[in-house]
């Protein structure tokens, strides 16, 4: 057998040599090792109405969707795409050339990121970002340019990215219009904001359209947790704004609404030449996938407004159960407006380092969470910040908070 020699060229791409085990699989596994509840990773520990799986079974059984679907998805899953876009938003696509399903919205985001940067494009995210951004960006051979979202305390007044002028994080639009520059190619979005649960707002989504339009712009918004959206806050697609239709990607995702994150359904809505473009890089990619859940998925985006009212309400308390649970336990709280995230500051703790306090948090609690750090470029930005996920039973949170109590001596 040949060994390498010290000196041969590193296995992994160079693109990619940043990036190592996911800190989601880090911590899912010391909860396993410890036994510690595990409010790390965004997952839901039930699964989502019995009516949409039974639609699953359904499509197995009857043959739909056990061969490769179409490869822009199936029709009936583009139709309920476009026909949701239209009554939640009054956005209007066709579903044969506007709409393409994808193998969940981790996909959309590669895809779209591939098809649509050449090497040496900027790309300006809101720091912190979901991890796989910067891994996508970075394979594109496109330059990430982080535009930092900010803490800020409570406020006596009330305002729409928290809520009842709670604190929260906000996006400086100053510093976003500076970070754009003559090499800038697009912008990466995520609204609701995971991890932090900002929420933009009306004014900041214009504002973000103008300089885009200024500026001859392409932007890619990560809208999975549009239906998680908590008390005044409202979900506006950025597609709404006015001359952004034809230069915006906009990615959905029936994992987070649906609670079936398994099953790896994601779409994007653009313009015809947009998606052709995104298409162009996704059949190189999974070519297609999940060929009987996109038939069950189509039915659960014609479920009533109530399902999707019940499930905010849901969230909405379990988000309040766990965030006053933290604040009793002695952490700084940032109260999210969207997904299903909990951003808490340990600083309170007597502690300032994420990734120390994360790592030994099983052995002093019993609760597994995630350094923020992780999700920024500027790590010393994030170093106090940890986040808990809240998409779990409430029996699993009551547990959790009162293990995390014992942090408060």
């Amino acid at each position: 057998m040949t060994s390498m020699s010290s000196s041969a060229r590193p296995l992994l791409n160079r693109r990619l040599a940043e990036f190592g085990t996911t800190i989601f699989a880090e911590m899912s596994a010391l909860a396993v090792t410890t036994g510690a509840i595990n409010l790390g990773q965004g997952f839901p520990d039930t699964d989502g109405p019995e009516e949409v799986r039974e639609a699953a079974v359904r499509a197995l059984r009857d043959g739909r969707g056990n061969q490769y679907p179409p490869g822009p998805g199936v029709p009936e899953l583009r139709a309920a795409v476009a026909d949701h876009q239209r009554r939640r938003y009054g956005l209007s696509y066709d579903p044969d050339t506007e709409v393409l399903v994808t193998a969940g919205a981790t996909e959309a985001i590669a895809a779209s990121l591939l098809a649509l940067l050449e090497p040496g494009d900027e790309v300006v995210a809101l720091e912190p970002y979901y991890d796989s951004y910067a891994a996508c960006i970075a394979m594109a051979g496109g330059t990430r340019v982080p535009v930092t979202l900010r803490p800020h305390p409570a406020e006596g007044e009330g305002s729409e990215a928290g809520e009842a002028g709670e604190a929260c994080f906000r996006l400086d639009l100053d510093e976003l219009r500076d970070a754009v520059t003559d090499r800038t190619r697009l912008l990466l979005l995520n609204t609701p904001h995971n991890p932090t649960g900002t929420v933009l707002t009306r004014e900041e989504l214009a504002a973000i359209a103008e300089l885009a339009v200024e500026r001859d712009l392409l932007v890619v918004t990560d809208e999975v947790y549009e239906h998680l959206v908590f008390g005044t806050a409202e979900h506006i697609p950025l597609a709404s704004f006015p001359g952004m239709r034809e230069r915006t990607v906009t990615i959905g995702s029936a994992g987070k609404t649906f609670s079936f994150t398994g099953w790896k359904v994601g779409w994007v809505t653009a313009a015809p030449a947009l998606v052709t473009a995104v298409r162009s890089a996704k059949q190189y990619l999974t070519y297609v996938a999940s060929g009987p859940f996109q038939y069950a998925v189509a039915d659960a985006l014609a479920l009533p407004d109530s399902y999707f009212a019940a499930y905010r309400e849901d969230m909405e308390g379990k988000r309040d159960l766990l965030a006053a649970g933290l604040a009793e336990a002695g952490f700084g709280v940032y109260r999210p407006a969207g997904t299903y995230f909990v951003t808490t500051d340990i600083r309170p703790l007597g502690e300032s380092d994420g990734f120390a306090f994360c790592r030994s948090l099983p052995q002093r609690a019993g609760v597994v969470a995630v350094p923020n750090a992780v999700f920024y470029d500027h790590r010393e930005a994030g170093a106090p910040f940890v986040r808990f996920a809240f998409c779990k039973r409430t029996s699993v949170l009551e547990e959790a908070v009162g293990r995390l109590k014992t942090l408060a001596g």
